[in-house]
């Protein structure tokens, strides 16, 4: 859930932490650089001073580029792969650097220098798996072929045991930290859904014809999202929280035209017909649910165009929406109302089919005839766990 969050403290963070991770990086480089080949070697071993090789002097050229690429990178707010670019394009450089050295100077044993450990390092704080594999994995490539193409084996294997080393330091550093995040990920996600149970609760306070609603279709919704197999576990779960209030508008719908008895007035539908605008108003500043907003705002469009509130037609409705509009259907059929009781899960299966094309997306009903047996098995369990179970669409009514 905490990707999906565009928080601009989440973002802000992110940007710092790659600022200084920049400016550490480039600053060891160059420093390491002046001190290993022009202050040592000048002050304390009395040895010419410069670079071993000429391409040395190239090699920092294209590392200052590289800083401006990064700066540009950065200013276009593209952050995500401004850390591969700096990193990449420093390994690819030294190894070639290095190949270089040891040609110019076969005499020379070993490799490495402490700029790459750092990278290793420091890695963790971007709590990122691939980021560290991508690091770790680079560097023992580039020894890997430095020590082949120069038919070193020192070079080959010393410094890659110190990099495997190292990384396995640094990879239980990470794990910590993983583990650190997916628990206070944990929390955050049981904080949020029961917030908006409590939230639920309070609308069907207000309506008992809603009670148990919006927690099937969330579940019916969510079932057939996972056949579809497109959606990131975070996405599913931020699609889930927006199916739980996907009638969560019905707030606003006065208590006479809610737990109206009979048919509605068409004055009364039209005032119905706003729940879905009036909803998604509600929690549009809800940042965990923006990219599921739609499911709320669009949940009784038709695939005909007849729906509302934007008339959308075909495939003009968001995905999300056309998934849970077939969820919050079958419910509603299948829960007993004021008017009628419940429908028979097979008539409301038939019923689903019939409407492919005019209410429902047709692609879609091919998968709900796969989850349609997970369907039975959570309505049946829906039913041993609560006596009395209706559902809501008063719109029904209308139609």
């Amino acid at each position: 859930m905490l990707k999906n969050i565009k928080d601009s403290t989440l973002i802000h963070e992110e940007k710092r932490t790659l600022k200084w991770f920049l400016v550490l990086f480039f600053a060891i480089s160059i420093l390491y650089e002046v001190f290993y080949y022009f202050i040592i070697p000048g002050f304390v071993q009395d040895k010419q001073v410069g670079m071993p090789s000429s391409f040395g002097y190239t090699l920092y050229i294209l590392i200052f580029l590289l800083t401006g690429l990064s700066y540009y990178i950065y200013s276009k707010r593209d952050i995500t792969k401004i850390k591969y670019i700096v990193v990449l394009g420093y390994i690819a450089l030294m190894c070639i650097n290095e190949i270089i050295v040891h040609i110019k100077n076969p005499s020379l044993t070993g490799g490495g220098n402490i700029v790459e450990i750092f990278l290793i390092v420091f890695s963790p704080i971007f709590v990122s798996e691939s980021f560290f594999l991508v690091v770790s994995g680079s560097i023992i490539l580039k020894y890997a072929l430095v020590g082949i193409i120069i038919q070193d084996i020192i070079v080959l294997l010393i410094p890659s045991l110190m990099v495997i080393l190292i990384a396995s330091i640094a990879y239980l550093l990470l794990k910590r930290i993983l583990g650190y995040v997916e628990g206070i990920k944990g929390s955050y996600n049981k904080q949020l859904e029961g917030i908006v149970k409590g939230i639920i609760a309070t609308l069907e306070l207000k309506d008992p014809y809603t009670r148990g609603h919006s927690e099937r279709v969330a579940y019916y919704a969510l079932s057939l999202a996972k056949e579809l197999d497109i959606y990131s576990e975070d996405e599913l779960e931020a699609f889930y929280y927006a199916c739980l209030l996907h009638d969560i508008g019905k707030i606003h719908i006065p208590d006479r035209i809610l737990m109206k008895p009979d048919k509605l007035t068409k004055e009364e539908f039209e005032i119905i017909k706003t729940h879905p605008a009036v909803g998604a108003e509600a929690v549009e500043k809800v940042e965990v649910l923006s990219d599921s907003l739609n499911v709320i705002l669009s949940h009784h469009e038709r695939w005909d165009g007849n729906g509302y509130p934007h008339g959308l037609k075909g495939k003009d409705i968001p995905l999300a929406a056309r998934i849970t509009a077939i969820a919050d259907a079958f419910d509603a059929m299948t829960s007993t109302r004021s008017y009628r009781e419940a429908l028979s899960t097979e008539t409301a299966y038939q019923r689903i089919l019939e409407g492919q094309g005019t209410q429902f997306d047709p692609d879609l009903i091919h998968k709900f005839k796969v989850v349609f047996p997970e369907w039975i098995e959570l309505k049946k369990k829906s039913n041993r766990s609560t006596s009395y179970e209706p559902a809501p669409p008063q719109e029904e009514y209308f139609q």
